[in-house]
């Protein structure tokens, strides 16, 4: 079922942890927004929830008179997140628990109106994935990985997924893919030219080789998106060309330009 205000859900999946993923995520979304779309944010990691730090979100949302939440509003992104609604301490809850927290982070908060809301998933293909592909709309899944071989054999896996629960691919972001040295601006690769393989063999674009750069550390923990604080760095170039990718994307599934 459609969600009610929302035009496009977009879902960032990693398959592995650690390679990135909500930093993906967080970028995509204000550059989105960058962009002229109206983007919402949804943390579905409700184990490890880390949009709020790099969001730089504290308070609880609101509640309206419908008894709907009211997502918190950040560099243009409406945001919400299950480290918003609980305290500091680990949450503990097993399958159907987290299955009801995403209905109601998702069915339960007035998103609308959004042109797209991009969803932070958690590692692997377990519950939050099925319970969001069976209950709303996915327009498309952007993939996020590092250029190892154990980390994109996961993504793989995660894709495989999807294409069996018929989401379609909008492409890969490698991610950490390699270092420019600041003295001479020569790239230092991280891997073994192993993403093109798998891009191949997923039959998905490469959206955007995005380098490691301190500032994007700096920036997370800050809770600033470097997309925003290094509009010119090349991390930044990299999520705007994703951003733009996946508006081209959206575009393509109404006909339009």
């Amino acid at each position: 079922m459609p969600l009610p205000g929302v035009e496009h859900i977009v879902v960032v999946s990693s398959g592995k942890g650690g390679v990135g993923k909500t930093t993906t995520a967080v970028n995509l979304a204000v550059t989105l927004a960058q962009e002229g779309r109206t983007v919402g944010l949804l943390d579905g990691d409700i184990f490890g929830p880390s949009v709020p730090r790099m969001m730089n979100l504290s308070e609880a949302p609101l509640v309206d008179e419908r008894n709907m939440m009211i997502p918190l509003l950040n560099y243009g992104v409406k945001c919400l997140s299950m480290g918003l609604l609980v305290d500091t301490g680990p949450v503990v809850w097993r399958g159907p628990l987290v299955m009801s927290a995403i209905q109601r982070l998702l069915k339960g908060a007035a998103w609308g109106p959004l042109d797209v809301l991009v969803v932070d998933t958690p590692p692997g293909t377990g519950d939050v994935h099925l319970s969001l592909s069976q209950h709303v709309p996915i327009a498309g899944v952007v993939l996020v990985s590092s250029p190892q071989a154990a980390a994109l054999d996961i993504t793989k896996k995660g894709a495989q997924m999807y294409r069996t629960l018929q989401v379609p691919l909008i492409g890969l972001v490698e991610n950490m893919s390699h270092v420019v040295c600041d003295r001479c601006a020569n790239e230092i690769e991280l891997g073994e030219n192993l993403v093109d393989r798998y891009t191949r063999e997923l039959e998905v674009e490469l959206l955007a080789r995005v380098p490691i750069e301190k500032d994007v550390m700096r920036c997370s923990d800050a809770g600033t998106p470097v997309c925003l604080k290094f509009p010119t760095s090349l991390a930044a170039n990299a999520y705007t060309s994703v951003a733009r990718k996946v508006i081209e994307f959206l575009d393509s599934k109404h006909g339009t330009k």
